[in-house]
């Protein structure tokens, strides 16, 4: 039975994998006291025991966390920035960068939530050479609040007029543009513009084109059969062909670790949107860490997953 350690289980992310962990019986949670969940000590022991570590952590503090492993055998997840672009750390993505290769990698960095939307879309777009590597994109993109963490939860809730829709990130320096543009094999990093709702959770992220500047011209069939060739059997990410609605809602995925992925196009004008709803805490967090959990302790992939 492989051992878990969920450091910074308190957390938004680390509540809601350990949720997806409770009941299982072929893993085993190694959990501290409430008094010792911050004691370096006791953290070193659970950190040294487990088979493989989950840290919901901020980017130091994971950053310590990693250094006080001092075996050669845990394994670990990182939920924070910290490590998501790091020499030597396996993006914990398996549908881009492989189920095989993130099963077998000793230090797995888990995806930020607005980068497994921008990533799923453009990564197989980039790798089948529709759209250019050097290419400028922009990504406009909404998540329900609990993707900003306690203090915004608290923010949002305990405001009894919150604000409805608010954009951030103004001076263009979230802390995701650096692992979207690596991550999806771009030489540009994209114009991100993220702004966040007054919803606990869901999420849209969107990249529109102009298609007649794309150096193929493709159209929207071109597009949408590349990224079915590339999700093609996965139980995860699905591309949506049959929908026929003018609206998308935010909240389409929340309560699930799953990844839908949209073609919307103007064939007369050569645009096209393409767009992936999920769940913030689903697959653009606790669920992709129990994903690669799951793969990197040889379990079925989709185990405790909300599909």
């Amino acid at each position: 039975m492989t051992k878990i350690f969920v450091d910074g289980a308190a957390g938004t992310t680390g509540l809601e994998i350990r949720e997806r962990l409770a009941g299982r019986r072929d893993v085993e949670l190694i959990t501290l006291p409430e008094d010792r969940r911050k004691d370096a000590e006791a953290r070193r022991g659970a950190l040294n025991e487990a088979d493989i570590v989950i840290l919901c952590l901020p980017d130091e503090a994971a950053r310590e966390a990693v250094a006080l492993i001092e075996n050669d055998t845990t394994r670990v997840i990182d939920a924070s920035t910290a490590h998501r672009v790091a020499p030597g750390w396996v993006y914990g993505f398996p549908e881009i960068s492989g189920r095989d290769t993130v099963a077998g990698a000793m230090r797995v960095s888990n995806p930020g939530c607005y980068s497994t939307g921008f990533i799923a879309l453009v990564a197989p777009l980039v790798k089948a050479g529709l759209i250019p590597a050097d290419y400028a994109l922009t990504c406009n993109a909404v998540s329900g609040y609990s993707g900003g963490g306690k203090s915004m939860i608290a923010e949002f809730e305990q405001n009894a007029a919150p604000t409805a829709w608010r954009s951030y990130a103004l001076r263009l320096n979230h802390k995701h543009v650096p692992e979207m543009r690596e991550r999806s094999g771009l030489t540009v990093a994209p114009l991100f513009a993220p702004a966040v709702v007054n919803l606990f959770s869901g999420m849209i992220v969107e990249v529109p084109l102009h298609l007649e500047k794309l150096p193929g011209k493709p159209d929207a069939a071109m597009l949408r059969d590349a990224l079915a060739a590339h999700y093609d059997g996965s139980p995860i990410v699905s591309v949506v062909s049959d929908y026929e609605e003018g609206t998308l809602a935010v909240e389409r995925l929340s309560g699930t670790d799953r990844l839908d992925m949209f073609v919307f196009a103007d064939a007369a004008n050569r645009q096209a949107r393409l767009v992936a709803a999920l769940d913030n805490l689903g697959k653009g967090a606790a669920g992709a860490a129990v994903q690669t959990l799951n793969l990197m302790a040889g379990l079925p992939e989709t185990e405790g997953l909300h599909l």
